[in-house]
């Protein structure tokens, strides 16, 4: 697949039962994710079929061009806060990668959750060697990190959280 040059994409809030298989595809092909990562990205489109996102709480912003599912967000408030939110996953295919996607898929879900009120969100990665694409594309678009857990994924992987004020 070559890198998108087109700017013919639509966003879609809400996925359908058909987005459970290609969610799996999208996220296994970008090659970072262990298989049991690849499950959770799954069942949260699943959980957000079967209860909605009011009641599961897990809001996606789906990114397709020509048919084709070319990135997502997941995202929501977290529990026990007024105001907060954390985006669960941000993805988007290998082969439309550096083309801005990214950056309109981050930004349009920014918009959606300062509609739903949040006030600041938290994204967590790793510190992983792979993962340093992300972390920078965090930084460059105003996310501060603000913790590190040691030691969390793994030993010498650490959980990085990164935040921003809306």
């Amino acid at each position: 697949m070559s890198r998108s040059r087109s700017r013919a994409a639509s966003f879609r809030e809400h996925p359908a039962p058909d987005d459970v298989a290609r969610v799996r595809r999208l996220v296994t092909d970008v090659r970072v994710f262990e298989p049991y990562e690849v499950d959770i990205a799954v069942e949260l489109v699943r959980e957000c079929l079967a209860r909605g996102p009011s009641e599961s709480g897990y809001h996606f912003l789906l990114l397709e061009e020509a048919g084709e599912l070319i990135g997502y967000t997941c995202y929501g408030r977290i529990g026990c806060t007024c105001d907060r939110y954390d985006i669960y996953w941000l993805v988007v295919g290998r082969g439309h990668q550096r083309a801005g996607w990214g950056k309109k898929l981050l930004s349009a879900t920014e918009e959606r959750i300062e509609k739903l009120g949040g006030k600041r969100i938290f994204i967590e990665t790793s510190s992983r060697d792979d993962y340093a694409a992300p972390r920078t594309f965090y930084a460059s678009h105003g996310y501060r990190l603000v913790a590190v857990v040691s030691d969390f994924y793994a030993e010498g992987n650490d959980k990085l959280i990164y935040s921003k004020r809306l």
